[in-house]
């Protein structure tokens, strides 16, 4: 495949899924990854895509959303080991908000049965995995839902977390960045990220490390608020150094 005809996949993937890694173009492309960079340089410099830490997203990308279906199954190995990890972080009892996002639902389906502690969320999925557990207190906070995130927003969701001081909490992100913090396509869904940050005294980011680097229209957050980084080993070395120099703890699992 010549080098335009490949740059146009890449544009096609780009699009349809809202962001592309080197690595695994290199190995759909059967080429180098050298080979990648120089393809998304060429389409950054067309004002086609935008290159982001690992990879890239088409431009006008900052509002791209992807679908719960498409959230599941990407990345799935590593969100099985970040929510395996985050149990270390539950209370021994005592309250927790779990935010909306497929890693933090995957934190929510594998709570061991004897757990006991309080659950305040406002993901339908979350409340979906928890409804039967026998020791989770489960609180469901209403308001209006976001039919590609089932996310309840709105002025019921902030009113609702603003009664609440939580001991932890687990919150997901669409991108993080050193220079633009956390972000999320959705402002609405921004603001109730923002006020479940507000919510709770610990503050505990479960992100793959293909969301490192690529940055959405809504900020709710910097790293420096977030308290520790559940993540896995795909972010790079000098990347948990510079987190960890904001004050964040990082574990890569």
């Amino acid at each position: 495949m010549y080098a335009p005809e490949r740059q146009q996949e890449i544009l096609r993937l780009a699009r349809e899924g809202g962001r592309v890694d080197v690595l695994s173009l290199a190995e759909e492309f059967q080429v180098t990854a050298e080979t990648i960079r120089r393809d998304l340089k060429a389409l950054d410099r067309a004002g086609l895509i935008r290159r982001v830490h690992g990879g890239a997203i088409p431009r006008g990308g900052l509002d791209f959303e992807p679908d719960l279906a498409e959230r599941e199954s990407t990345a799935a190995d590593e969100k099985d080991r970040i929510a395996e990890a985050a149990l270390a972080e539950l209370p021994d009892g005592g309250s927790v908000i779990l935010d909306a996002g497929s890693t933090v639902a995957r934190l929510a389906g594998v709570l061991p049965p004897e757990s006991s502690f309080t659950v305040i969320t406002h993901a339908l999925p979350v409340a979906a995995r928890l409804a039967d557990h026998p020791g989770i207190d489960l609180h469901l906070v209403g308001g209006r839902v976001r039919h590609r995130t089932r996310a309840a927003v709105d002025a019921w969701a902030l009113r609702a977390y603003g009664e609440v001081n939580a001991d932890v909490a687990f919150i997901a992100t669409n991108g993080y960045s050193l220079d633009a913090g956390l972000t999320t396509p959705d402002l609405a869904e921004g603001a109730v990220k923002r006020a479940v940050i507000g919510a709770a005294r610990r503050v505990v980011l479960l992100a793959d490390s293909g969301k490192f680097g690529a940055q959405h229209l809504a900020r709710f957050g910097s790293l420096a608020g977030v308290d520790l980084l559940i993540t896995d080993t795909g972010l790079a070395p000098e990347d948990a150094r510079a987190i960890k120099a904001q004050g964040t703890e990082v574990v890569r699992t």
